[in-house]
């Protein structure tokens, strides 16, 4: 019997957008890590044999110095995603013409530099709205992948201000970041949005626990592994365990800051988890991803967009306002 699919991503901010998100001075320098980053995480995907979906932030794209490293990622298999122009997690308050230039320009450096069209999106800080939703309809997007169905949103939120260096009027736009409490009522499996003239677009959630709704992307098992690496097993073995016995088939997250540590990149030594060394979260990483392929078939976003519709079963379109828990079990995998 086959095993169910699972897909893996990383959302490739670079220095700058941490940067920015903490309110650093020097940000809109542009400064690089991809350098570092980017040859280090392939050999690690390398080695695990893992062909996965990098979603590459626009800005990046059009620098020459990062150009090199991102063309190579699609040289060693893997498929690019779109993860906005400026990477700005204030997404949801564009207007329909500041998105359609933010998606478009992205899509176009991206297309020009890896040679690769993004057929995915995610927003970054997983912000999105109707609107967004239309035009990646628009522009023939195969999929979204920027809601997290999770009920500790406004936590999250709450940590990032205490700890973040913003203005006044920085954080005013940044006031609904990383959601609210109904985003825990949105379904966790794909789904479809059901958009405007009978048009439809295939959501791929980042997967959190079924019912329990909390994250198991890999930032949150690397702080678990510091507790305890009982503890992150046990973990993640809830996560699996629920994921199967739901029929859930996991769209699971990265970020690079989870496979990178201060010994590589000094300037973000701010950030939490960057006193972990590189060796030890790649360590742990492996462990991780070795468990997953235990229970599940490892593939890209694209790949997993193709098996949920390859499926042939009805599945629900949901309107963009709508939070239900019913809506878990009217979706199929």
């Amino acid at each position: 019997m086959s095993k169910p699919i699972a897909s893996v991503s990383l959302d490739l901010d670079n220095q700058w957008s941490y940067m920015k998100i903490h309110g650093d001075a020097g940000w809109d320098s542009y400064p690089t890590y991809l350098d570092a980053f980017v040859p280090h995480v392939l050999k690690v995907l390398d080695d695990l044999g893992l062909r996965i979906t990098f979603f590459i932030v626009g800005k990046d794209a059009s620098i020459d110095e990062n150009k090199p490293y991102l063309q190579e990622i699609t040289r060693r298999g893997h498929e690019v995603g779109n993860h906005s122009y400026y990477h700005e997690s204030w997404l949801h308050t564009y207007t329909r013409e500041e998105l359609y230039e933010e998606v478009s320009r992205a899509e176009e450096q991206i297309a020009a530099v890896t040679g690769q069209r993004p057929r995915g999106f995610r927003g970054p800080g997983f912000s999105w709205s109707s609107v967004l939703l239309e035009v990646l309809k628009e522009k023939g997007y195969q999929y979204d992948a920027s809601t997290l169905p999770t009920y500790i949103g406004p936590i999250a939120r709450m940590y990032y201000f205490r700890t973040a260096k913003l203005s006044k009027e920085e954080r005013e736009t940044r006031k609904e970041l990383f959601g609210n409490f109904r985003d825990g009522l949105r379904p966790v499996k794909p789904y479809f949005w059901k958009l405007e003239r009978g048009a439809s677009l295939l959501e791929i959630p980042v997967t959190t626990i079924p019912v329990i709704k909390t994250p198991f992307h890999f930032s949150y098992l690397l702080y678990l592994s510091g507790i305890s690496i009982a503890l992150m097993d046990a973990y993640l073995n809830l996560a699996i365990w629920m994921c199967r016995l739901t029929g859930t088939q996991p769209s699971y997250l990265l970020h690079p800051l989870d496979l990178i540590g201060g010994d590589q990149v000094p300037q973000l030594k701010f950030f939490p988890g960057m006193d972990i060394s590189s060796e030890r979260k790649v360590e742990v990483f492996s462990r991780v991803m070795m468990k997953m392929k235990k229970h599940f078939t490892l593939a890209c976003m694209s790949e997993h967009a193709e098996h949920v519709r390859s499926k042939g079963a009805k599945m629900k379109a949901i309107e963009p306002g709508r939070t239900s828990d019913i809506l878990d079990r009217a979706t199929t995998h």
